[in-house]
């Protein structure tokens, strides 16, 4: 009965048009009434301590990082990289898109603000070349969202966070897979386009790619300063955000010159914004993973799913394809943090490591930013390339479908996710 609440609940609220963060609250009352434990102290308190985490600290200045870095220039110089090094080959502005996402992937851990970057800049160099609009926003769709799967991100935050796992692991763990990502779009958009009529880039020449490495180059470092420095315990990934934000000011500001003082204010009130609604995500969805714990559902599903608890692999299949189909309807973060205190308890009993878990099921809810209806990064590239959501859904599906592959293997074969993760730990 209890599940049933739960479900009802949430899911009555959001049909309703209620804001993810209020229909959490919602959920949360459904159950305490249910309980016959109603108290409104109870909801402010777990909220403000949802909120008050340390490590949350992260997610604004990770938001200011990816706002810094598109506004400085960052963004730009590493399209101009890519096209530098992979625009001749043919179809080689597909190439620099994936190639720029896992680049920008690396930088931001925001799957809107990389989708809509290199959207802006190449969408307009595909269309006039010649390539299918649709098809070309689909690719950087699914491109963007390898963005939330290698460090830094903010979504193995959230996980992190709420199931109490080392973010550093899981930074650690995102590296291969998200590559993993990254080939097999590349290889879906080389099979789509065996039988288009396009035309190569000319081959820059020596000269033009050495310009292009130099100018890039202080974009390519902050990667690397983030995980060496994670790797060599000089920050926790808290602070690693704070290092982010910080060398991305100064390179925008000092370096490229292309922040202005006058441009901060803006910037800050962007990051503001996005860091409100998700801490507000964060404090109200702490209201139901109490609850949750309170009411034993943990205890409740592990017995509706007891008959795959002894095949790991199948029990993973079977919550995957959950979170599949929650993810055509939920946003990322949002199921993150619902699912998570749900799934996790399952999990250990299971014996399945919650760092291989938290990778895989974090790789889910981002292939969820691209499945219809809701998808947030496919709204994202629409609005870009003002094509209709009905053709991008189309241009898209030949990568989504390359990316579950992914998702499939991993399951399938943990020793991906964990034997790469022990090379960087």
């Amino acid at each position: 009965m209890i599940i049933t609440v739960f479900l009802a609940s949430l899911l009555g609220a959001m049909a309703l048009g209620m804001p993810i963060a209020f229909a959490l609250m919602v959920c949360g009352v459904a159950l305490m009434l249910q309980m016959n434990m109603f108290d409104a102290q109870l909801i402010a308190q777990n909220t403000i301590d949802g909120a008050d985490n340390f490590v949350l600290m992260a997610v604004p200045f990770f938001m200011l990082a990816g706002e810094f870095m598109n506004a400085g220039g960052l963004s730009r110089r590493i399209v101009n990289l890519a096209m530098a090094l992979v625009g001749h080959i043919r179809g080689g502005l597909g190439f620099v898109a994936v190639f720029a996402a896992i680049i920008m992937a690396s930088l931001s851990g925001s799957a809107a603000a990389d989708t809509a970057a290199i959207g802006v800049l190449l969408i307009p160099m595909m269309k006039q070349a010649g390539y299918s609009v649709p098809r070309s926003a689909g690719l950087i769709a699914a491109g963007g969202i390898i963005a939330p799967v290698i460090p830094p991100s903010i979504a193995f935050v959230m996980y992190g966070v709420v199931a109490q796992v080392s973010i550093t692991k899981l930074f650690m763990a995102g590296i291969v897979p998200g590559v993993m990502m990254g080939i097999s779009v590349l290889l879906a958009w080389i099979w789509v386009i065996r039988k288009d009529n396009l035309k190569a880039s000319p081959r820059k020449s020596f000269a033009e790619i050495r310009h292009a490495v130099v100018d890039g180059v202080w974009a390519l470092i902050m990667p690397l300063i983030i995980i060496i420095g994670l790797k060599m315990g000089i920050f926790t990934p808290t602070e690693a955000a704070v290092v982010a934000a910080v060398y991305a000011l100064f390179v925008g500001m000092v370096i490229y010159k292309e922040i202005k003082i006058a441009d901060l204010y803006g910037l800050l009130l962007n990051a503001g914004k996005i860091t409100a609604v998700v801490m507000l995500l964060a404090g109200t969805a702490m209201v139901s993973a109490w609850l949750i714990t309170v009411a034993d559902l943990p205890g409740q599903l592990a017995a509706i799913l007891e008959p795959f608890m002894d095949n790991k692999i199948l029990l993973m299949a079977m919550i995957m394809v959950v979170v599949v189909i929650v993810g055509t309807a939920m946003d990322m973060t949002p199921t993150i943090l619902i699912l998570t205190p749900v799934l996790i308890p399952v999990v250990k009993q299971a014996g399945i490591d919650p760092v291989y878990f938290g990778v895989v099921f974090v790789i889910n809810n981002a292939i969820g930013l691209i499945t219809p209806p809701v998808g947030t990064t496919l709204n994202v590239i629409c609005g870009v390339a003002k094509v209709k959501m009905d053709e991008v859904i189309v241009g898209v599906m030949p990568f989504m479908i390359a990316e579950l592959l992914v998702l499939a293997l991993l399951v399938i074969f943990p020793s991906l996710v964990l034997v790469p993760m022990r090379w960087f730990i």
